[in-house]
């Protein structure tokens, strides 16, 4: 299979604090992989690195083949070089937030047309048909003429999926896409994302949910203190074989 992602040695420090400590990984075209950790472990730093919402301190990252340019200062990554490789990057990679971050302004078949007309320079028919085709997909298909502040929380992120889809990604990235949402609400969310892996999208899924991260997930990564402590199938890394210190987080 063809390497969708890749990240090797990649280190990444605010200040004094090492958040992520010399991670190697990389995920392949049609994986799911589901990333676990504690809180501050370096899960979402791993996966804004991976979008360039964060550049690494150390280390290379690999989008579809690519290796991602930046500069460096003092032997240090600094900043990327190629602000047009960084935009050409990320209209293939699909990022859902914890947050949803859905324009307030704009109804949700405006926020899920958005970019596809104005980055992608799409026809607007063309995009106002795919989006109202990905609304059903993910559930709300009655909600494309409400605004975000109308909807549920757990309509809010599949309409943020919805979105994110839109860009024909080859890439999805979710940051633990249901802690923001009541119990009752989660269950559609993940349904959303088990459609998506049965389809063989490529995610990236940050997750507490535990039975989607076992049944769902082709790999599992486990983050402590931002280095990789496991890392293997679920059938494997949720049994003894694991480390006590997996063991132990998920007594948690």
């Amino acid at each position: 299979m063809t390497t969708a992602v890749r990240l090797e040695n990649v280190r990444k420090r605010f200040g004094e604090l090492e958040v992520l400590r010399g991670i190697t990984v990389e995920a392949k075209e049609g994986e799911v992989v589901s990333i676990l950790g504690s809180s501050g472990s370096g899960k979402s730093t791993m996966l804004r690195c991976i979008n360039m919402l964060e550049i690494p301190s150390e280390g290379s990252v690999w989008v579809a083949g690519e290796e991602v340019k930046f500069g460096s200062t003092r032997g240090a990554v600094s900043r990327s070089v190629d602000t047009a490789q960084i935009d050409r990057l990320r209209s293939r990679i699909g990022m859902v937030f914890q947050s949803f971050n859905l324009w307030p302004h704009m109804t949700v078949l405006q926020n899920v047309i958005e970019a596809p007309v104005h980055v992608l320079k799409r026809p607007r028919s063309q995009s106002v048909e795919e989006a109202h085709a990905l609304l059903e997909k993910v559930g709300i298909g009655d909600k494309a003429n409400q605004y975000p502040a109308h909807l549920s929380g757990g309509q809010q992120q599949r309409a943020a999926i919805a979105r994110a889809l839109a860009m024909r990604p080859k890439l999805m990235l979710f940051d633990e896409p249901t802690s923001a949402l009541d119990p009752e609400l989660v269950g559609g969310v993940l349904r959303v994302m088990r459609s998506l892996a049965e389809e063989g999208t490529t995610m990236l899924v940050v997750t507490h949910e535990m039975s989607f991260a076992r049944d769902v997930s082709s790999r599992v990564i486990f983050l402590h203190r931002g280095a990789i402590e496991e890392d293997g199938r679920p059938e494997d890394i949720f049994t003894q074989k694991s480390s006590p210190r997996f063991q132990q987080f998920l007594g948690r």
